[in-house]
């Protein structure tokens, strides 16, 4: 069993015309795999990412995450499940701009009640771990957009995260930041032996991922690669 157990999964958005985004994927993703998800507009990769990561709810269909199914927990479990054990990173960064790098970062520790001393610390050595230390103290504002994206990385990570979900992660920064951010993920997994599902469309993020998952039409397309 991996650290992520997905069977018949199916997700159909009511409207005028009900679209069937996901049509009963299966998939099994391994505990410090990084994994890319990949596929054309419209394919439903973004729509699994959604229900792998408790951001949505399936129409049906299985899902277990770390021994826990999902389909068991309340709202309020749901949220403290993700509390607790996931790490989210999107294309917009989702950082507080009147808070600064730092405090963004140890915003997941208070929130589950950790003491000051603690949080503070543990948020210090993660924004060393994605090289931002001397930068700890400055606001959003005054940060990069690569920057500001490893400050995202620390923060989903702060809790000790047993996934990190990202998607699209790269799509609003320059070649230069995005190699700066995938080599930073590629780092996570072989030191820290971090899971990472990323959602993806460029084809230049094979070469980080341990394997590439290709959605096409709702289904995962059955040639996956290396």
């Amino acid at each position: 069993m991996g650290i992520i157990d997905v069977t018949g999964l199916r997700k159909t958005f009511n409207g005028a015309v009900p679209v069937e985004a996901l049509k009963g994927v299966a998939l099994e993703i391994k505990e410090g795999e990084f994994v890319g998800i990949m596929g054309p507009s419209g394919s439903g990769k973004s729509t699994l990412l959604h229900m792998v990561a408790l951001l949505d709810d399936p129409t049906s269909g299985k899902i277990i995450v770390d021994g826990t199914d999902i389909s068991t927990l309340s709202s309020v479990q749901k949220t403290e499940f993700r509390l607790n054990n996931l790490g989210y990173v999107f294309q917009e960064y989702a950082l507080l701009p009147e808070l600064n790098a730092i405090e963004n970062v140890y915003l997941p520790l208070m929130m589950m009640g950790e003491p000051a001393g603690d949080y503070e610390k543990t948020a210090r050595e993660m924004m060393e771990t994605v090289g931002l230390g001397q930068r700890a103290h400055h606001l959003i504002s005054q940060m990069s957009g690569g920057e500001q994206q490893r400050v995202a990385i620390a923060r989903a990570l702060v809790n000790r995260s047993r996934i990190l979900f990202a998607d699209e992660p790269c799509a609003n920064l320059d070649t230069r930041n995005s190699d700066i951010v995938m080599n930073l993920l590629r780092k996570l997994c072989d030191e820290r032996k971090q899971t990472i599902v990323m959602v993806t469309h460029e084809p230049e993020h094979e070469r980080f991922t341990d394997r590439i998952i290709k959605i096409k039409d709702g289904l995962v397309d059955t040639g996956e690669s290396h």
